[in-house]
């Protein structure tokens, strides 16, 4: 498995050499707003909504302050714009109240902001704190994943303890990010591109109809 791992991580590298993530923000607070707003939505679509929002509400203090119904009208092609926009200025009123505005760094502080779950929690220890280990299981992961026979299941919190045993810590963050622009460019859910797949070598799927 060690060797495995380290071959798809290799190939994975190849093909893209940098991992960025795909949500465009420029401050700690702007990630944690547009991860909230990814949530059964594409990353195309919230990088479309923040430009507004941001505008609107140029700093933690005026969105922590936000009318939670202007702020449903910006998010509204979010989907779910209700919960989303809630949990936005609950979740900037805590960083004033509790972490002296700023975005936590650990996963028990972070877990503790309103829409934050562990999803969202280890990509924000990974991009913003370069936290080791950090494993980011959404769909495209939990799917390619378990095609390549590196998890079993689709509970994220099982694929996420599955991934941290046998990630290299300093490359799961990484490897989470190169997972989803696979994902989107090769291994397209309805329409795989198996014949031109970099991992197809250790895919499951492919060398069962072989």
């Amino acid at each position: 498995m060690k060797e495995k791992v380290s071959a798809i991580i290799g190939a994975l590298k190849e093909k893209y050499p940098v991992a960025p993530c795909a949500l465009h923000y420029s401050k700690d607070y702007e990630l944690m707003i547009a991860v909230r707003l990814s949530a059964q939505c594409t990353d195309a679509r919230v990088n479309l909504v923040t430009p507004a929002l941001f505008k609107a509400y140029p700093t933690l203090e005026a969105m922590a302050a936000a009318d939670i119904n202007h702020v449903e009208e910006l998010v509204h092609s979010c989907g779910f714009y209700k919960h989303k926009a809630r949990d936005i200025v609950l979740g900037c009123q805590m960083l004033i109240r509790d972490y002296d505005g700023k975005v936590p760094g650990t996963m028990e502080e972070l877990l503790r902001i309103p829409g934050v779950g562990r999803k969202t929690a280890n990509l924000l220890l990974g991009d913003l704190y370069g936290v080791p280990g950090s494993v980011v299981c959404d769909t495209h992961c939990i799917r390619i994943c378990g095609k390549l026979g590196l998890s079993k299941g689709k509970e994220p919190e099982k694929v996420e303890q599955q991934l941290r045993a046998i990630l290299p810590p300093e490359e799961s963050s990484d490897f989470c990010h190169r997972i989803v622009l696979f994902g989107r460019e090769v291994c397209i859910a309805r329409n795989p591109k198996c014949d031109e797949c970099p991992l197809a070598l250790w895919c499951d799927e492919v060398n069962r109809t072989e």
